[in-house]
């Protein structure tokens, strides 16, 4: 698999605090040049990438990020408030305390509520692997496939730790209904994503694999 196929999978992403105007427009003029996924960035920049990359690369955006722990309802709204905004995917965080609880209506609920305001967008459920236990990662898993959800994805990047070749490997052994992976966190070398891709991710959450394009170039 060479360095284009790889980067056609990956959500180019930037969701630092420090994130500002301009580093988002960067953000999107290295989408373009190197044919990436979509670029993953905060809500308050939706509308400036949308309007920037005027169709070229989809905008994706977080919701619920990175805690998950706001209602269903807070939720619903940012989810509307993107789409209307021009989000063209939705990655939302679960409520972690709830799937601990063994609230599962709940989680689900949580990401229907999402999942309605998507108006047909892709969304991506964000579960927090490093958080989970095995057993939580395999009922999510199953959670995630009645939702609706498209994605099922391990992690925020702003947790303890991002993803596992173990979790993609649990994932691609446990998803139905044609719910796809994504692995996100942590992704650091081309040999890394490409394992990542061959145990059965669809889609990276990175920045490192455009900045290692770039630094092939010279």
């Amino acid at each position: 698999m060479n360095i284009n196929e790889i980067l056609n999978k990956c959500d180019h992403t930037l969701l630092l605090q420090t994130a500002t105007e301009k580093e988002i427009i960067a953000l999107c003029d290295d989408a373009i040049k190197y044919n990436t996924a979509s670029v993953c960035i905060p809500p308050c920049y939706v509308a400036l990438a949308k309007g920037y990359l005027n169709g070229k690369i989809p905008v994706c955006t977080v919701i619920g990020f990175p805690n998950g722990n706001m209602t269903a309802a807070s939720k619903a709204f940012e989810t509307r408030d993107a789409v209307n905004n021009g989000a063209d995917e939705i990655d939302m965080v679960i409520n972690i305390g709830a799937l601990k609880d063994k609230n599962y209506d709940y989680v689900l609920g949580d990401i229907v509520a999402v999942r309605n305001e998507c108006k047909g967008k892709i969304l991506k459920v964000i579960i927090e692997t490093c958080l989970l236990t095995d057993d939580e990662k395999v009922k999510m898993c199953e959670i995630v496939s009645e939702s609706g959800a498209d994605y099922i994805k391990t992690s925020t990047g702003f947790s303890k730790s991002g993803a596992t070749f173990e979790d993609v490997k649990i994932f691609a052994d446990n998803v139905k209904n044609g719910l796809k992976i994504k692995a996100a966190g942590g992704i650091a070398s081309l040999d890394d994503a490409q394992k990542f891709i061959e145990l059965g991710a669809e889609r990276l959450g990175t920045s490192r694999i455009v900045k290692i394009a770039k630094e092939m170039e010279q």
